[in-house]
């Protein structure tokens, strides 16, 4: 038996609380929100995933120090706005060596960190790690079939991790390519809001295959210039996840670009969604990532444009559609005629 710390106790690290107690291990659950804590305490249910009951095993604190000290592996679940904010009040307590896992996806806008580097930064006696892969929490709560990747920097951290969270209903492979995953699982839900507007002007399946196709391109072509590996993209953290939240009915980010579509500014459309909708947030990140490394990334472009430029995502659609004729295979020729 592990003893683990989840830090955050939205629907995510909820759902890991209640597959690690399956498991058989220790598990303390921490929010900032004392009302969260309480409503934890007193209902043993979270009030998002209604249904999925938490053991009387689990501890419910916002105290810092029981959340953190002792545990022998910390996920960090906040979203991933708060990550450097949670990474500061926590690298007191952390011990040299102790292993964090981030499971939040996520680009930060001002200094375009991922988030395992925004908590090297910020804790950097931590052995940090990431889980990403196509696993919303609703299913992963109810015990439904999910298989997700680990990635840490040595083998043996990725192992103890994998160890921890690997279960009959929970398959978790390993990779060294952290940059590749956290490139993967956080410009998807820019390509999931392009989704979900497609969805609500009312398109068919045919244009969401076109973008989650074009879709991982993009991720692919800009994940690898940043020196991602072109495997990482064609797999769990790549594809896996894009169709996953381009598709389901579980993705916020789905979600909040069908109200997009539909006429909503992102705000509105964030506030009637309830949850934070990180393809937001990612998307400004994306496209200045876009220029450092100079790729271009059509689709990633017209959704900063409607979101923030006050674009009409009709007009966005038509703009993809009209672009210079290209060949799909860039390094694909015919023989000479």
């Amino acid at each position: 038996m592990a003893k683990v710390g989840i830090l955050g106790a939205g629907t995510w690290g909820i759902a890991l609380a209640v597959l690690l107690d399956k498991n058989g291990h220790q598990v303390t659950v921490w929010s900032v929100l004392p009302a969260e804590i309480e409503m934890l305490q007193s209902k043993h249910e979270h009030k998002m995933l209604p249904g999925v009951k938490l053991s009387e095993r689990m501890i419910f604190t916002a105290d810092n120090s029981e959340a953190v000290e002792g545990q022998d592996l910390i996920i960090m679940a906040v979203p991933s706005t708060y990550t450097r904010e949670t990474a500061k009040r926590f690298r007191p307590l952390v011990a040299e060596g102790q292993r964090i896992v981030n499971v939040a996806k996520g680009i930060e806008e001002s200094t375009l960190m991922t988030l395992s580097e925004i908590i090297e930064e910020e804790i950097p006696q931590a052995d940090v790690a990431v889980l990403s892969g196509p696993s919303h929490a609703e299913e992963v709560g109810r015990g439904l079939p999910t298989t997700i990747v680990v990635g840490a920097k040595s083998k043996r951290t990725a192992e103890y991790i994998q160890n921890l969270f690997m279960s009959e209903v929970f398959r978790v492979y390993t990779s060294p390519d952290i940059l590749g995953m956290e490139l993967g699982g956080a410009l998807k839900n820019v390509v999931a809001l392009a989704a979900g507007i497609a969805d609500g002007l009312g398109y068919g399946d045919n244009t969401k295959a076109a973008l989650i196709t074009r879709g991982i391109t993009e991720i692919a072509r800009l994940g690898m210039a940043m020196g991602g590996k072109f495997e990482t993209f064609c797999g769990l953290t790549g594809i896996g996840d894009l169709i996953v939240t381009c598709a389901s009915v579980h993705s916020r980010n789905r979600r909040a670009g069908m109200l997009i579509g539909q006429g909503y500014t992102y705000e509105e459309a964030m506030n009637e969604v309830q949850m934070v909708v990180e393809g937001v947030y990612s998307a400004k990140a994306a496209l200045l990532l876009s220029r450092k490394y100079n790729v271009q990334l059509p689709i990633i472009e017209q959704v900063n444009a409607v979101l923030f430029e006050g674009k009409s995502a009709d007009q966005a659609v038509k703009d993809l559609m009209l672009r210079d004729k290209k060949i799909e295979v860039s390094d694909a020729s015919w023989k000479e005629e």
